[in-house]
């Protein structure tokens, strides 16, 4: 049996075939050193590759090797301690002493992590494996371009996986039929010719062997036609065409008020542009709207959403009714798929609290597909995690989650982004 691998569009000098056969199988250990990259880069690097470390206990093979124990009888030179048949207490692990200033190994010698480095595109892929937007309804079927593979007929070059077996056996039956159906008319002719020859007395001998000898030389070229050849190889071709999927826009609203200090901030800033990776990858096309607030909200940039500084007091209301003034005037609900995420710390005027509720319960949960807040703090929930709360419990297009440190921002983000199930 033959294999055909098509590694013409490998890069040269590496195998990708076998670096994605690695990546599959250690995908657990790679998932794990890619979240846990998330929350050791700077905000500037978390779109950038990764050195990945996996433990070598995980990479060795299993061998089969002799055992130890058993009556073993060496001769040692320059023995003054020992006589025959004495026995040698075994020394214990790790009594070795180095002549450097740590503690010895115990056990045996060492191995450093096999590390290897993954490109930008598959850390991202990784990164953000089985996500979606939830609740996505094709209302308007523009803009948010998807792509489908589809079936486009046969191709003489390919990978081995999508060989088609009946047209390369019909490729190949067509072949042997071109090669040898002269042949083997001439061959049927000699035979006939041959057999009335040996059925009539006193024919010529020259001439039976020279037929003789002439179907022995068709015969044996009709035999070395092969019976399929890569020129009869046929494989399935598929191809990708855009389909016209749903258009959405996603409302990122950020609270940068006087009681944000600079670590909130940051990590904020790193919720969010984990958010914007995520859905620029994802969905082509898809728009996005900067909201920042402290007592006024404004529309922004991206640029002046991520690095632009302010402070000032709190009134998050400010930033709904923009969103709801915005989502009127550009984003028609019967048109678009609607997407909100808000980060703070959860700070905000007692009696705005109770605003923001009514502004999400009668004119923002309405029309959106899925509302995230996170609240990023340390401190005992306020007025403003209270109310989103109490939303959560009576809709189901409302998320809440709590981020107290770096390291749950990762965690956080795949919980309201995960696939939710069929």
């Amino acid at each position: 049996m033959a294999n055909f691998i098509d590694r013409r569009l490998n890069a040269k000098g590496k195998s990708t075939v076998n670096r994605q056969r690695f990546i599959n199988r250690y995908k657990q250990q790679i998932k794990k050193a890619v979240s846990d990259a998330v929350t050791r880069r700077s905000v500037t690097d978390i779109d950038k590759g990764e050195k990945i470390g996996i433990p070598t206990r995980d990479i060795s093979e299993p061998i089969f090797h002799q055992g130890r124990g058993g009556i073993k009888e060496r001769v040692h030179p320059g023995n003054d301690q020992f006589a025959r048949g004495d026995q040698i207490e075994r020394p214990p692990q790790g009594a070795g002493q180095g002549s450097g200033q740590g503690d010895a190994s115990d056990a045996g010698e060492g191995q450093d992590d096999f590390v290897f480095q993954i490109s930008k595109d598959e850390y991202l892929e990784l990164l953000f494996e089985d996500l979606e937007l939830p609740n996505l309804q094709k209302n308007r079927l523009n803009k948010l371009v998807e792509y489908q593979t589809y079936r486009a007929g046969f191709t003489n070059d390919g990978v081995p996986a999508n060989i088609n077996i009946v047209r390369s056996l019909r490729s190949s039956l067509a072949r042997r039929t071109a090669m040898t159906s002269a042949k083997k008319a001439l061959l049927t002719e000699l035979k006939a010719e041959l057999e009335q020859l040996e059925q009539t007395p006193g024919s010529d001998a020259e001439r039976i062997i020279d037929l003789t000898t002439q179907i022995e030389q068709l015969e044996t070229r009709i035999a070395k036609v092969p019976f399929i050849d890569t020129f009869d190889l046929r494989y399935n071709n598929f191809a990708k065409r855009e389909v016209p999927s749903s258009q959405a826009v996603m409302f990122c609203l950020m609270d940068v008020s006087g009681s944000m200090d600079q670590a909130t901030k940051d990590m904020a800033k790193r919720f969010y542009i984990l958010l914007y990776l995520f859905l620029t990858r994802t969905y082509k096309n898809l728009e996005v709207v900067y909201i920042r607030h402290h007592t006024q909200a404004k529309e922004v940039d991206e640029h002046e959403f991520f690095y632009s500084q302010e402070t000032g007091g709190t009134i998050v209301s400010s930033a709904l009714n923009l969103m709801h003034q915005i989502q009127r005037e550009r984003y028609p609900k019967n048109e678009w798929n609607i997407y909100a995420a808000q980060a703070s710390d959860g700070d905000n005027w007692a009696d705005d609290s109770p605003t923001c509720r009514h502004i999400l319960e009668k004119q923002l949960l309405p029309v959106v597909r899925y509302f995230s807040y996170i609240e990023i703090t340390n401190r005992a929930h306020q007025t403003l995690w209270r109310e989103y709360e109490q939303l959560q419990k009576s809709h189901d297009n409302i998320a809440v989650q709590h981020i107290r440190q770096a390291e749950d921002i990762y965690p956080v983000f795949r919980e309201l982004f995960k696939k939710q199930a069929v």
